[in-house]
This record gives C-alpha cells, sequence and structure tokens, in this order.
C-alpha cells in the first residue's frame, strides 16, 4: 500500500497511459494494499468484464503482482516501482538509439508499449515496411539487446512479489533454527534468504539465450566440426530491463557532477574511465566499478581533446598524454588529501595501475547535496549549515549548534522547528534518570538520512503529478484543444503555415514553450527522484 502523494502519482501514470477505467483498479490497490477478485468488483464497482481486462493489461505491462495465499486466494498487489519507471520510457528509447542506432531504439519502443512480447512478433512488426533486408538487421540488433540484458526475460517468478517470497524463505531458515534464535541467527536466516531470492532471479534470467549449433562438413575431410553459439530463444517472452537503462543515467549523472566540480576534461576522463567498464555495470547497488587499467580509459577518450588545456602546467611543454591522464585521475581520487574529508569528496579509487570508480561515496554525495539544496531553498543557508554540521559531527544539542555554527540562540531555536516540522533533522531524547522526566533530559539533534530522503521524495512525488496535473489542465482549455484537434487532421499537418490563422499558431507557439519549461522542470525533479530513491540504496543498505 502506497503513500497519498505515491499513489495519485501512479494512478495519474496509469491513466494517462491505458485510460480511466484501469486507473481505477490500480487506484484502488494503491490505496487499499493487495485484494482478491472479489474484492476489486466491490470497491471498484466495475463490470467484472472490465476489472479483468484491466487486471490483463496491468499483468501485461509488468506493473501488477500476483500470488495465491491459502487464506485469501488468488490475490494483487500493484507494482510501484515499476509504474514510476514509466516516467522514464522516453529516455530509455533515446538511450537505445544511442547505443544500437534506429532498430535499437524501434525495438525498445515496441517491447515498452507492448509490455513484453516474444522475438518473433517483434521482427514481424517491425518488418512490414522492409521484409526483405529488416528481419537479418532486427535479429541481430535483438541478439545484441538480450546478450548485454537491456532486455531480459520475462518468467513466472518476476510476476510474484519478491517480498512474499522473500518472507516465505525467512520463515524457512528461522524454521531450521532449534532453540531461542538469537540476533545473530536472525541476521543469517535474512541474508540467506536474501541470497536465496537473488540466486533464484539470476537463474530466471538466463533462460533468454540457448545454444545454436553448427555442423562444418567438408569434403575433404570425414571429420566434423562443431561450432556452438548463442541465440535468442524464440518461446521466451522479453521485456525492458529498467536497471540496465538506469546505469547509463547514473553514469551520465557522475559525468555532468565531476564536469561541475573540476572542468571538461575531467569530465571526460571520469566518461571514459565509466566507459572502460560499462559492458560489466548491470546494477545500481554496486558499490564500485570493476579495476580498469590507465591505458583502458586512454583507449575511451576522443581523440580530438586537449587535457592540458583543463591544467595548469608548471612547464611550457605539453607532457604526455598519459601522465595527464594520471594527473586528473589523481584530482579525481583527492591525492593530495588522505584523509577521511579528502575520500568523502573522491569520485575515483587508485590502486597501482588500476583505477575504480567509487559509485557508494558519489551517490551518497549526491544525496547529501539534493538535502542540502532543499534546506537551501526553505531556510537559507542558515539551514544548511545546520544540516552540515550535524552530518560532519553527529549529534549535538542546541547550545552546541548555537555555538559551533556561530549562531544567536534566538535564531536556532525556531529554525530547528522548522526543519524538525519537515523531517530535515530529527530528535533524540536521552534522559538523565530513570523516570525520564522531560525537565531531566539531554535533547540531540541529528539529520536522519533516511527519514529526510523519504519524507523529500513524497514531496518530489507531489511535484511530478502537480506537473502532470498542470500539463494536462493547460491542454484541456477549449482554444488550444480545438487548435489541436485541427492540426491533428491530415491536411492540416502537412501545411500548417498555410491552413492555421496568425492568431492559431501564436497559440500553438505559447503551448510549445509552455510545454517545453513543465518538460525541463519535469526532467529535473526526476533526476532528484533518481537520486534519492534509486541511488538512495546504499543509504537503505546501511541502516
Amino acid at each position: 500500500m502506497a503513500d497519498a502523494d505515491t499513489a495519485r502519482l501512479c494512478t495519474e501514470v496509469v491513466r494517462s497511459a491505458f485510460g480511466p477505467l484501469t486507473a481505477t483498479v490500480a487506484s484502488i490497490l494503491l490505496t487499499r494494499g493487495r485484494l482478491g477478485l472479489s474484492q476489486l468488483l466491490r470497491y471498484s464497482k466495475l463490470k467484472p468484464r472490465t476489472v479483468r481486462a484491466a487486471i490483463l493489461v496491468l499483468v501485461q505491462h509488468n506493473l501488477l503482482w500476483h500470488a495465491q495465499s491459502e487464506e485469501e486466494g488468488e490475490v494483487f498487489e500493484m507494482n510501484i516501482d515499476e509504474c514510476l519507471m514509466r516516467l522514464r520510457y522516453g529516455r530509455y528509447v533515446w538511450l537505445s538509439e544511442q547505443l544500437y542506432g534506429k532498430w535499437g531504439a524501434e525495438i525498445v519502443q515496441l517491447v515498452l508499449d507492448h509490455g513484453k512480447l516474444r522475438p518473433p512478433d517483434i521482427i514481424a512488426q517491425l518488418s512490414i515496411y522492409d521484409p526483405i533486408k529488416a528481419p537479418a538487421v532486427l535479429r541481430q540488433t535483438l541478439h545484441k539487446l538480450v546478450e548485454e540484458t537491456y532486455l531480459k526475460p520475462s518468467t513466472v517468478l518476476s510476476h510474484l512479489s519478491p517480498r512474499d517470497k522473500l518472507i516465505r524463505y525467512e520463515a524457512e531458515e528461522k524454521r531450521k533454527i532449534s532453540g531461542f534464535p538469537t540476533a545473530k541467527e536472525l541476521r543469517e536466516a535474512k541474508e540467506i534468504a536474501e541470497a536465496r531470492l537473488k540466486r533464484e532471479e539470476e537463474e530466471a534470467e538466463q533462460v533468454g539465450m540457448k545454444r545454436k549449433v553448427k555442423d562444418h562438413s567438408h569434403k575433404a575431410s570425414k571429420r566434423k566440426t562443431v561450432e556452438e553459439s548463442m541465440e535468442v530463444d524464440d518461446d521466451i517472452y522479453f521485456r525492458v530491463n529498467c536497471e540496465r537503462f538506469n546505469v547509463h543515467i547514473r553514469n551520465k549523472l557522475i559525468e555532468n557532477t565531476a564536469r561541475e566540480r573540476f572542468n571538461e576534461c575531467a569530465g571526460a576522463v571520469v566518461r571514459a574511465t565509466l566507459q572502460a567498464t560499462e559492458p560489466k555495470q548491470r546494477k545500481l547497488s554496486d558499490v564500485r566499478s570493476d579495476p580498469t587499467s590507465f591505458a583502458n580509459v586512454a583507449m575511451h577518450l576522443p581523440d580530438d581533446i586537449d587535457l592540458a588545456a583543463g591544467l595548469v602546467l608548471q612547464s611550457s611543454r605539453k607532457p604526455p598524454s598519459m601522465t595527464l591522464i594520471k594527473e586528473y585521475l589523481g584530482i579525481l581520487a583527492s591525492a593530495d588529501n588522505p584523509t577521511p574529508a579528502g575520500r568523502a569528496a573522491s569520485f575515483v579509487s587508485l590502486g597501482g595501475s588500476k583505477v575504480q570508480v567509487e559509485f557508494e561515496i558519489i551517490a551518497r554525495r549526491l544525496q547529501r547535496r539534493v538535502l542540502e539544496a532543499v534546506a537551501r531553498e526553505r531556510h537559507g543557508d542558515e539551514g544548511v549549515r545546520i544540516i552540515r554540521l550535524l552530518l560532519d559531527t553527529g549529534m549535538m544539542d542546541e547550545k552546541q549548534i548555537s555555538k559551533i555554527g556561530m549562531m544567536a540562540p534566538k535564531d536556532v531555536r525556531p529554525l530547528l522547528s522548522a526543519m524538525s516540522a519537515e523531517s530535515l533533522v530529527s530528535l533524540q531524547e536521552v534522559p538523565k534518570s530513570a523516570d525520564r522526566n522531560p525537565t531531566r533530559m539531554f535533547y540531540l539533534w541529528f539529520v536522519d538520512l533516511q527519514k529526510a530522503s523519504a519524507v523529500q521524495l513524497r514531496n518530489l512525488y507531489k511535484s511530478l503529478y502537480n506537473i502532470a496535473a498542470r500539463r494536462e489542465a493547460e491542454q484541456e482549455e477549449p482554444n488550444l484543444k480545438a487548435v489541436l484537434e485541427k492540426r491533428q487532421r491530415s491536411d492540416v499537418s502537412q501545411d500548417e503555415e498555410r491552413l492555421l490563422t496568425r492568431n492559431e499558431r501564436e497559440l500553438l507557439a505559447q503551448w510549445e514553450k509552455k510545454r517545453d519549461k513543465l518538460t525541463v522542470l519535469e526532467m529535473r525533479v526526476e533526476e532528484a527522484v533518481f537520486i534519492l530513491r534509486d541511488l538512495g540504496t546504499f543509504a537503505i543498505n546501511d541502516e
């Protein structure tokens, strides 16, 4: 069951894609939690045929989990993460075109439109206009997408809630413990259950490829050489692997952060370091990238880049490229500051002749930057000063914050109260005596990163919903709606200059300008959501 802001946003996403009836079913599941078919019929007040059709649509597009329980029978539950991923589908298609060209984008777009498809269906639909050459190119591109896990098989396990499986596996491990379980045994049971679930998911995703045996027989020799290769299994349904595309979004975000922090050349070195290990980056939960050599980083740098332009060199002679790359990597690794603060500000880590990108350190720094931006917007520089002070030193009372932060006590108390109301800071009570008398307590302030991120994430979901509602309200304005419907006519779309009046063209130009502004705002909010939700897994794991 989702909170109110998340439920509203998911309902709006489903409504814009599948219509109001499917959105009604999704809204009930989001607000009431998992339900059976009979309960869905009662709460939605829709016809059984309509509810079944809505369930089929949601299952087909991977938005619904279904499970069989002994008490309730078959129940359905919304997959909130998959629903929110639909906001990035346009970016996934763009990334596919950058990686595999037009045909890669066409394949990913088709799979996203249908939820899941088999390879023969994909090739049949996309090769209508070129049935001779297109199938071979499509099959080759599809093989690359499956091999690089941009498309993954849709199995029975992918339609079951992983939470249910984790609870069941954990209960099985706890039953193996004799006597009263200790905290260590409970932790080990949970770890074993998580490892089992992860292993099952990895094994299930291996079914997408099958062995293809080629038999090469020669007339001059009686011996036959058998060559084995892998091909896409035509009987398997494939879906888009969102996490694989999210890896590229994360890498671009890291590159932009390095460029903002240092300069263009440093961003290019970070991009080359990420590209050197990109084929092996499959999960956002990776703490750091695989080690790669300096020479491999140099191979991925563009030929026309001038690395010397980003450094202040003492000599007039231009050093070799490898020397410049090592200099940049040393700066990115904070080699001149071997302290905890220096490591927390680093992008890479060096070990001999190898370099690794530190995903966890960068993700924590980005998350902290988002919280500081929220504090600055709502509480000014004093709010940011308190956030940084508490994050760097830990728990402090009001007098210490006032003294170390060099702020007047009369200003600190209302500021802390306002920030506490927004969950940017939290309060810990430490009693001096066993009776827990409020007058004999220490009140210590600290930043609960997980709680603060969760609250800000809900606010960002509310912003995304408001952006979508604003876009729809602007589009439903009567005059604009009439002009948009007129432009959709085939004759008008071919000659807008002549068949649209000047007022209509001005109205369309104003609408397109508003739409672009809303799209840019939506992308910025979505970037903050990506940092707090997708890259925030490290903070959750620490808890």
